[in-house]
């Protein structure tokens, strides 16, 4: 029997039962699907570090890669089987991206069931004292063995250390990081650490790159690269101006002194 406990006492009790549908999987067995899923557990963040980050790479990918069929979440659940969400026993990943898969539905969680049997392409996970052990062990062999992830990346914010491992046929194997990025070749981008601001916050923060090791920039470095375009354009065009001027001034005063003279 599944339990909760009670914030105020502690105390251990049933938690309710889920609401459930019923499908007939591929060996004609009936499987129950909860449909009143939860959407998030009340634990809070390690820190806002921790949420900011992974809204920066979701950010960032919802800015640079605009008409593509892709989906990417971030401190979402994935819900992927009924007895795990019968068990309350998992909680989604800090950042994911699910690529060919329909964008623009509105959706507060990602059941497997509802997406074709999709699961993430990549996953990001940002250690801290209190989940680095579960983010390096337990959780990643759920990614491993269970999701089939292709990609799967630990970032240690306190030593700003990317651990990343590939999908090789049954197993993760780990990846050479290069100048402290890692390639990942299911999004065809670099990941590595940038030192700025986002959000009023000065930073360590993870950014994508890509394969030139351009970085992507959010909405807001992209309007401002405009503007400085803009703003050089309308330089260029006073300087040349300017110019015009003074050659049509020079010609002017010549033939001035000319009719003067004759």
């Amino acid at each position: 029997m599944t339990t909760e406990t009670l914030p105020a006492t502690g105390e251990k009790v049933a938690a309710p039962p889920l609401a459930t549908y019923e499908l007939i999987d591929g060996c004609g067995n009936i499987v129950r699907i909860p449909t009143d899923l939860p959407v998030e557990d009340g634990v809070p963040m390690e820190s806002a570090w921790h949420y900011q980050q992974g809204h920066l790479l979701l950010h960032i990918l919802e800015t640079n890669w605009k008409g593509r069929r892709f989906y990417c979440g971030a401190n979402m659940f994935i819900h992927f089987s009924s007895e795990q969400v019968r068990n309350r026993d998992f909680r989604g990943p800090d950042f994911y991206v699910v690529l060919d898969v329909e964008h623009d539905r509105l959706r507060e969680y990602w059941a497997i069931w509802e997406e074709n049997g999709r699961y993430p392409d990549f996953i990001l996970e940002l250690l801290s004292k209190t989940t680095e052990l579960e983010d390096l062990t337990t959780k990643k062999d759920i990614y491993e063995q269970i999701f089939r992830t292709s990609e799967y990346v630990c970032y240690d914010p306190r030593e700003k250390l990317i651990h990343g491992w590939q999908l090789a046929e049954r197993y993760y194997r780990p990846v050479v990081l290069e100048n402290g990025r890692m390639w990942c070749e299911s999004l065809k981008l670099w990941l590595g650490p940038w030192k700025g601001d986002w959000n009023g916050t000065d930073q360590t923060w993870l950014r994508f790159f890509d394969k030139n090791g351009t970085m992507l920039p959010t909405a807001g470095e992209l309007e401002a690269a405009r503007a400085n375009v803009e703003q050089a354009r309308a330089n260029a065009a006073e300087i040349e101006l300017a110019r015009l001027r003074a050659i049509l001034a020079s010609r002017t005063s010549d033939s001035g002194e000319s009719n003067a003279d004759s």
